[in-house]
């Protein structure tokens, strides 16, 4: 069998549900009772659905989140909430962003609430002011929640990408950790008791039963991936890329431990790609062979990405890690630890490996390096299974919660949903006065 079969065959497997190994329990992009009863045999609930969006009125859609994707600091939440905004604009609903920090004139309306720390206090008194007509609010935790619920009155779904425990303890003083575990573990899931959670990976998912959100009222998507241009040639030497926000829980210190050991069997190059806060520590590490690129424009991006061997990611956690897809459909496999998020969007020893310690990272990148038909096979499959990831599939399944999110609302008696046809959204993004 050739190699391209063998891959083809082996993403084949990957569609069987006796497999059990795509771990995609997503809301289906194809409408209909085909998609849905698709879904439902994964075990993953699915929101009603209902006329074509053509046939309904557009809706005041708000989205309440902690950054606009022109923060430097931004990573995949904001890039799931920029598509998901940008894409229900283009169902013809009116959007809004309700953040602090730096912003950029999108599609959508964006609206500032401060800086990092005061949109807390002020996105309240901000969304009395500018968005208190929004139809629908959608509440993006990541971490610290903004308990929405307690100062709107409209229909919510609340949107995690993961649960902060571990990061919480790793990134704060022990009084800061245990408030901040507390208002995520305990006040915001009561704060959200009566809502939609909304999530893009089954490790999420789990986590967030673990915090008490009963499993009938969590709802699934798919991250999306662009399809990237052309693709560059492969490095003829290693190269082994690292790339995202350069911050404590993406353990790079690990990886440029590690490579001490694994460039000494297969030699070449490792490129960090991205900045953040432990630039500076880790290029005082001196380790050789190593290039720190800094933050790079999407050419580089997707030139590294081609070009590398395998994209390597110790991260301590994640959502679903949207940097393994974007490795994936350029056929580019992956390497991470069997952590949250990771599980679910690498196939151990199919799309990439996951490992349970430092010494199997170590040997599973440079065995894979020096196994460059098993590498190559792997990046096969990975590119097949992240051809099968469309934002569309995204927008779509976030319509159709928000459907039920809005139905369930109503039925239940709570403020009702207003019915009037509003004006397109503006074009400039507002600053809060």
């Amino acid at each position: 069998m050739s190699q391209e079969s063998a891959a083809r065959s082996t993403a084949a497997e990957l569609e069987s549900p006796e497999s059990g190994a795509s771990g995609l329990r997503v809301v289906p992009a194809e409408p209909g009772p085909a998609g849905a009863s698709a879904l439902q045999e994964a075990g993953q609930p699915v929101a009603a659905t209902g006329e074509p969006d053509a046939q309904k009125s557009p809706r005041r859609l708000l989205f309440v989140a902690w950054r606009d994707l022109a923060n430097r600091r931004a990573g995949g939440s904001e890039v799931l909430v920029d598509r998901l905004a940008a894409g229900m604009i283009e169902r013809g609903d009116q959007v809004s962003l309700l953040c602090g920090g730096p912003s950029a004139q999108r599609s959508y309306n964006v609206v500032r609430s401060g800086g990092t720390y005061s949109q807390f206090v002020r996105a309240p008194m901000t969304y009395w002011r500018h968005l208190r007509d929004s139809d629908l609010v959608v509440e993006v935790c990541n971490g610290m929640p903004f308990l929405t619920p307690l100062w709107s009155g409209r229909p919510q779904i609340c949107l995690v990408n993961h649960v902060h425990t571990d990061l919480w303890r790793m990134m704060f003083p022990r009084p800061v950790a245990v408030g901040g575990i507390f208002a995520e573990s305990r006040v915001m899931p009561w704060a959200h008791r009566d809502n939609l959670f909304l999530t893009v990976s089954n490790s999420t998912a789990d986590a967030l039963r673990e915090v008490g959100v009963a499993d009938g009222r969590i709802r699934q998507i798919c991250n999306g991936v662009v399809q990237p241009d052309p693709l560059t040639p492969r490095s003829a030497e290693p190269l082994f890329l690292a790339l995202g926000r350069l911050t404590e829980y993406k353990r790079i210190d690990l990886l440029l431990k590690l490579w001490g050991r694994v460039r000494q069997v297969v030699g070449g190059k490792l490129v960090i790609a991205g900045d953040g806060p432990e630039r500076a520590r880790l290029e005082a590490m001196g380790v050789p062979d190593v290039v720190f690129t800094g933050r790079v424009p999407e050419e580089e991006k997707h030139r590294l990405l081609c070009s590398a061997w395998m994209l390597l990611h110790p991260a301590l956690i994640e959502g679903w890690g949207i940097v393994i897809t974007e490795a994936a459909i350029r056929g580019t496999p992956a390497i991470g630890f069997d952590v949250p998020g990771l599980h679910d969007s690498v196939v151990n020893g199919q799309t990439g490996l996951l490992v349970k310690n430092e010494g199997q990272f170590a040997s599973a990148w440079a065995s894979l390096a020096l196994d460059r038909e098993r590498a190559s096979a792997m990046g096969a499959v990975a590119r097949e299974r992240a051809e099968r990831l469309h934002w569309s599939a995204a927008v779509e399944g976030f319509a159709r919660v928000a459907d039920e999110a809005l139905a369930r609302a109503e039925h239940e008696g709570r403020r009702p949903v207003s019915r009037r046809r509003v004006s397109p959204p503006p074009q400039a993004h507002r600053r809060r006065p």
